[in-house]
């Protein structure tokens, strides 16, 4: 190491060092412990997002990594958030390293929160060895042997995380990234995939910032509501994109520090503008700069103790008839024609096409300071205004892309007006009806006022 980068090195540090510190009475009431693993395919495999891409990658432009935050509450309540730079989880990946991790530690499911940041320049998962409808055999056995490296390394990071718990101290506030944009663009033949300046978006970024005792940071989690799809179809080389520089960024303004991102409401926005490597790299800078900008001003401090939820949402789905079944298999738009075609073989073997999907949902619930509200799927922005009104717009954190990946889900708005949105489960045959809405904003009521939170009337 030159003089040159032993001065930047220590000037990091310093920074570090003079990071405003939240005041905090008494002792602390977390513990806190972290964990971080390197998930970069050693081997070339497909890449996830994009159907078009039928080759692996050809080369890795960043790492991706795997990260843990556990926490303690002074009751001894633990619960655990993993983070990951990935596409998401089937439940058929997720769910065995939730039972492995319960094995091993002791946690229930309530207390492992999986997450990932819907990244479209990494790698596919899968446990099915068998060729799909792009790459070779070859391809599909090395996706699987990733994958189950994968569950291996989650595992192993939760047993890390619960190892090195310290005691600890937690604040949270939130900032703005002026990048993600609405995408649902009307034109004359329907909504597309596009851009819509005057659509709604979350720009809110929220920021949860761990310090030791002593008062210096040594994690930070935060958010955005925004697709990892600044890289497009055309890319293939593995990076993070803007969730993953944004990490970057952070980690080498505070060495000291341990950023995780987590996916907001963002399932019908995507970065503006977009489609290179340089434009990867401004948003994830541009993001950086305001979680530090955030951690540096006055945090509201958060107290425990923590309570936990875990439950499912029945979420009702729609009963197309076969004439309208075989109408869009045969004419619909190509994102809805594999599941109108996956309907049709149930009703040809007799079965009955399925009522309703069983969507998990989460609430962690610190004291009376913040709720943590954490949705699978991809959801669409309009559940942010949902909740808040259903749980109130304070102390709210609302995640999705969280426990298991099974598809969008729209809101009523949307399926009304169409598009891609719409295209229905992928992890299974079905569209969401527009009753999915209100079902699903009334669970996670109930499930948040079971928490503790006091939500309105």
């Amino acid at each position: 190491m030159n003089y040159t980068q032993q001065y930047s090195r220590g000037l990091l540090v310093l920074l570090a060092l003079l990071l405003p510190r939240p005041l905090f009475p008494g002792e602390p009431d977390w513990k806190a412990g972290l964990a971080s693993a390197t998930i970069t395919p050693e081997k070339p495999v497909l890449m996830a997002g994009y159907a078009s891409r039928t080759k692996p990658f050809e080369k890795v432009e960043g790492d991706l990594y795997a990260k843990a935050l556990a926490l303690e509450d002074a009751q001894g309540r633990r619960a655990v958030l993993v983070t990951t730079d990935l596409i998401g989880l089937s439940a058929a990946v997720a769910e065995p390293i939730c039972q492995r991790i319960n094995e091993r530690s002791g946690l229930k499911r309530e207390q492992i929160l999986l997450s990932w940041a819907h990244n479209h320049a990494g790698p596919s998962l899968s446990l099915k060895a068998t060729p799909g409808s792009s790459g070779s055999a070859e391809d599909a056995e090395n996706t699987v042997a990733y994958t189950r490296n994968l569950q291996d390394q989650l595992v192993a990071l939760v047993g890390q995380a619960l190892a090195r718990l310290e005691p600890a101290r937690l604040s949270w506030g939130s900032g703005v990234a002026n990048f993600v944009m609405n995408r649902r663009e009307f034109t004359p033949t329907g909504v597309i995939l596009g851009v819509n300046p005057k659509g709604p978006a979350d720009r809110s970024v929220p920021v949860l910032r761990v310090d030791a005792a002593d008062g210096r940071p040594r994690a930070v989690l935060f958010g955005c509501a925004c697709h990892n799809t600044t890289l497009t179809h055309t890319n293939y080389a593995v990076c993070g994109d803007y969730a993953g520089y944004a990490q970057e960024h952070i980690q080498q303004r505070y060495p000291a520090v341990q950023a995780l991102f987590m996916m907001g409401c963002g399932g019908d926005a995507n970065p503006y503008p977009r489609g290179t490597l340089q434009q990867a790299r401004q948003h994830g800078t541009e993001l950086g700069l305001e979680v530090c900008r955030v951690m540096e001003t006055k945090l509201r401090p958060v107290s425990g103790p923590l309570a936990l939820a875990y439950d499912f949402a029945s979420l009702p789905l729609q009963s197309p008839g076969r004439a309208e079944l075989e109408k869009i298999a045969a004419t619909g738009p190509s994102w809805q024609t594999g599941n109108a075609r996956q309907m049709l073989s149930l009703l040809e073997r007799g079965e009955k096409l399925p009522a309703d999907f069983r969507c998990p949902v989460a609430v962690w619930q610190f004291g009376n300071d913040l709720t943590l509200v954490a949705l699978s799927g991809e959801v669409v922005v309009d559940y942010v205004p949902l909740l808040e009104r259903a749980l109130g717009p304070l102390q709210l954190w609302l995640a999705a892309y969280c426990h298991e990946s099974f598809g969008y889900l729209p809101s009523a708005r949307v399926l009304a007006e169409g598009g891609y949105e719409n295209r229905g489960l992928g992890s299974g045959q079905g569209w969401f009806a527009p009753a999915a809405q209100d079902v699903l904003v009334e669970k996670v009521r109930q499930m948040a006022k079971q928490a503790g939170r006091k939500v309105p009337d």
